[in-house]
């Protein structure tokens, strides 16, 4: 049996992880918002460590680094980072996945506790035939090789059917220049 991290050390100081999987998906949607970075560092501390790892100032580069670590699964950000179009989205794909976790599993992810890395572990072996993979599939599919028109359309049509959404998101300084443009638009006040 696979043993999964629950506590973090900095120096002298041990942190209790908050392991939920619903806790690293909140934190993994905070890394995405368009809040300055600063704050989105200590959000994820806080969701992680508590209190004590918010408070405890002089450790947060540390708590960063290994929250970040946690999050990728003990690997470098590198490693995780996938250099092609991602083919899934844990919020715009949520229903799948728990529908898949139900069909696979029998695991009802609404009323269970779970760990991090035991649900990225059972996400990893969803079986090819639940409703997540079926629509990671026909995300990849390569419709370029389809020379009857007729099957080429229908392709296109279940591709736009499941696609991502894709996410605007803006830097500090893009949302201050449309704050101010809003300000300006308002007469300057």
């Amino acid at each position: 049996m696979t043993k999964y991290p629950q506590f973090a050390q900095v120096k002298e100081q041990k942190y209790k992880i908050n392991t939920d999987f619903r806790v690293a998906l909140k934190c993994d949607e905070i890394a995405r918002n368009n809040v300055p970075e600063e704050e989105r560092a200590l959000a994820i501390i806080y969701l992680l460590f508590g209190d004590k790892g918010l408070k405890d100032s002089q450790n947060w580069n540390e708590l960063l680094s290994i929250a970040l670590k946690y999050l990728n699964f003990n690997k470098k950000a590198e490693e995780n980072e996938e250099k092609e179009e991602t083919n899934m989205d844990f919020k715009q794909d949520w229903s799948y996945i728990q529908a898949s976790f139900f069909s696979d599993y029998n695991v009802d992810l609404s009323n269970i506790q779970m760990h991090w890395w035991q649900f990225y572990d059972l996400l990893c072996g969803l079986t090819e035939k639940c409703i997540l993979n079926r629509v990671r599939f026909v995300r990849d599919f390569d419709i370029s090789q389809i020379k009857d028109s007729k099957e080429r359309e229908k392709w296109i049509k279940q591709k736009q059917q499941v696609e991502l959404k894709k996410e605007s998101i803006k830097t500090a300084e893009e949302i201050r220049l449309d704050e101010l443009f809003e300000k300006q638009l308002k007469g300057g006040k």
